[in-house]
């Protein structure tokens, strides 16, 4: 089996497809947790907001995999998969020019406190936010220097493309 045939399997199978959708999430949130708890480095709030969109790529794969023989679903799904990680995909280029002093962060010290309760409870969630800072990189590849954000860009858009691709494809074979 070549290179190709193989990547037109997955893009019309929906049981392929929505398994590496959930396999892909699935393993961003376990390397996002174990960089927190095995090498200590600390979310900022863009980091926390960058795993929503992992949960419901788990969500959507999962709902995939156990529909994937009703076809009505699955054009729904599908785009609603690529659209969710092109957002994610842009939430991490917003991140990345953060980190990279393009533009400001929207956070105050980089997390946002609740200042909805008393003063108490204001500076208890101060105390308790993440300490990491958006606008620093706390852990860059040593070849290209790139950090966990920029390479979330292009993991993202890339399973967006994938889905994507996999829209047209099963357009053009219906």
């Amino acid at each position: 089996m070549n290179v190709k045939s193989c990547i037109q399997n997955i893009l019309t199978s929906p049981s392929k497809l929505f398994g590496l959708v959930t396999l892909v999430s699935a393993s961003a949130l376990a390397a996002a947790f174990s960089a927190e708890a095995f090498f200590n480095l600390e979310p900022c709030q863009m980091c926390i907001y960058q795993r929503y969109p992992f949960a419901a790529g788990i969500v959507l794969g999962l709902i995939g995999l156990a529909t994937r023989n009703n076809s009505k679903i699955i054009k729904t799904l599908t785009p609603l998969t690529s659209l969710n990680f092109l957002c994610n995909s842009a939430l991490a280029f917003y991140h990345s020019g953060i980190e990279r002093h393009w533009w400001p962060s929207p956070f105050e010290s980089c997390s946002a406190p609740d200042f909805s309760n008393s003063p108490k409870t204001i500076l208890e969630n101060i105390m308790s936010a993440p300490t990491g800072r958006c606008d620093e990189i706390p852990w860059a590849d040593p070849l290209l220097h790139l950090s966990m954000a920029n390479y979330n860009v292009v993991l993202c858009f890339g399973i967006a493309v994938i889905c994507a691709a996999s829209i047209i494809l099963n357009a053009k074979k219906a």
